[in-house]
């Protein structure tokens, strides 16, 4: 009998449960769909999703498997699929956010009603988001509680790569490489590359450095961009390249031999599963405030300042190192992001889904729900949000955690006789269209500090009024 693994975003073969279903079932026909949902990334996660889906096919293809590539309805492929191959069973591990819930519904009604097993499996998530709850029975909306009630919440353990025996036939499928899911990247993904660490065994290795050489210091030292402390994880659990539970339980082993930042790495893996928490209880809150009253507050559209803002070419030294590091790397530091956040809805009063779109467009990292709790959180209209009158100042924050300026030397060009690589590399990433070159004078500030300040809070206090 053939199963059919309908892979998404579960890039490997450690602790993949509804892999382990569909050996278990019989011999393992892996699938991937490039349906609507796909198409629709940005120009950066659609990239990284590309690598990481080679990787694994050529990992399979490795083992004696054949990943077959389908592309449209995702329900409407997977039945064609079982008509051709008899198969009795169709595996996936789920996921969270709208469009997904909508399309899996969709799928295992077609399936169940032509008599197929449609078996859906937690593979994403440490805790479904349905089985935490307050004692009131309804869902956290703060994450301190959040954390305390899933502290000493069971988590089953990781488990093994399971002895699969792939399917023999080998079906037409179409060819990665014909789908040019680089394409939006054009000549930045040359830069970007380097940056990236694709695969399971990369990802594997990633926590394990992390936890020999850096994870004592992770609490203290994780805030200042230019050091090399935080672990780079969000990459790997973006795509199912690790599993949250291979993380959480080397986590609590550092933790219980004594690693001073353990927990504090630990909470920030909870962090995640938090998103995901409201992003399944508030299916919408990637576009709507989550704050009662936020829809009266008068972001500006997209505007010159927010084109500014996306070219790194504000005038403020730290959000542009920031923004130059995004377009680099397809990463940015966490305190980055609050920083360019900040800035983005306060200083310049933009509307957060302005900011949280270009994120989706540029994060190799890029996840729904990080993505918009981020946003909400920082602009101040979501749960658990920093008060509206919390206003980052980028020059503050720049003396409080890179003092000597190496994180702003290291992206930022201009002004240096000899710049880093990195810092010339922004040059070579962005689109010729930008017309930007290192040779250009550093734009002076549209503002001050201060009167963005002042403006935004300004603004609040007539909300609130």
């Amino acid at each position: 009998m053939v199963s059919i693994w309908w892979i998404r975003r579960d890039f490997r073969l450690g602790d993949n449960p509804a892999l382990v279903v569909a050996v278990k079932a019989g011999q393992v026909l892996p699938v991937f769909i490039r349906d609507a949902q796909l198409d629709a990334l940005g120009a950066a996660p659609k990239w990284r999703l590309g690598l990481g889906l080679d990787h694994l096919i050529r990992r399979i293809e490795g083992l004696g498997g054949q990943v077959v590539l389908r592309q449209g309805s995702a329900a409407e492929e997977l039945l064609h699929l079982v008509k051709e191959t008899g198969a009795t069973g169709v595996f996936w591990n789920r996921l969270y956010d709208k469009a997904a819930i909508a399309r899996d519904t969709e799928v295992k009604a077609t399936l169940t009603e032509a008599g197929i097993n449609a078996q859906s499996s937690n593979a994403h998530l440490l805790f479904e988001p349905w089985t935490v709850s307050t004692k009131a029975g309804g869902y956290y909306k703060v994450y301190s509680p959040y954390w305390k009630a899933v502290r000493a919440h069971p988590v089953p353990e990781p488990l093994p790569v399971p002895d699969a025996d792939w399917a023999e036939a080998r079906l037409e499928s179409a060819k990665l490489e014909d789908w040019h899911l680089g394409a939006d990247m054009k000549r930045g993904a040359e830069v970007v590359l380097p940056h990236c660490h694709i695969g399971e065994e990369r990802a594997l290795t990633r926590l394990d450095d992390f936890l020999q050489d850096h994870v004592q210091s992770y609490k203290a030292r994780r805030d200042f961009p230019a050091e090399p402390v935080c672990s780079g994880l969000s990459e790997n659990l973006t795509y199912g390249e690790i599993s949250p539970r291979t993380v959480w339980f080397a986590g609590w082993r550092a933790l219980e031999e004594g690693a001073q930042g353990a927990e504090h790495f630990l909470k920030e893996l909870v962090w995640r599963e938090f998103a995901y928490h409201l992003l399944y209880h508030e299916p919408d809150l990637p576009e709507q405030n989550h704050r009662e009253g936020w829809d009266r507050f008068p972001w500006r559209a997209d505007n010159a300042d927010a084109e500014n803002w996306r070219r790194g070419r504000t005038g403020v030294r730290f959000v542009d190192a920031a923004m130059r590091e995004l377009y680099v790397t397809g990463v940015m530091h966490n305190r980055a992001r609050m920083i360019v956040a900040s800035y983005l809805t306060k200083h310049l009063l933009t509307d957060w889904r302005v900011g949280r779109k270009w994120f989706e467009d540029c994060l190799i990292d890029w996840d729904p729900a990080s993505n918009a709790k981020g946003w909400q959180w920082v602009a101040g209209c979501g749960p658990d949000a920093a008060p509206y009158f919390r206003i980052f100042n980028p020059d503050g924050q720049a003396v409080k955690f890179d003092r000597d300026g190496e994180y702003q030397r290291r992206w930022i060009a201009e002004g240096q006789a000899a710049p880093p690589s990195t810092a010339l590399s922004f040059f070579d990433a962005v689109p010729r269209a930008w017309g930007l070159s290192a040779d250009q004078p550093y734009p002076a500030p549209e503002q001050t500090l201060k009167a963005g300040r002042d403006r935004a809070l300004e603004v609040y206090s007539r909300l609130k009024g």
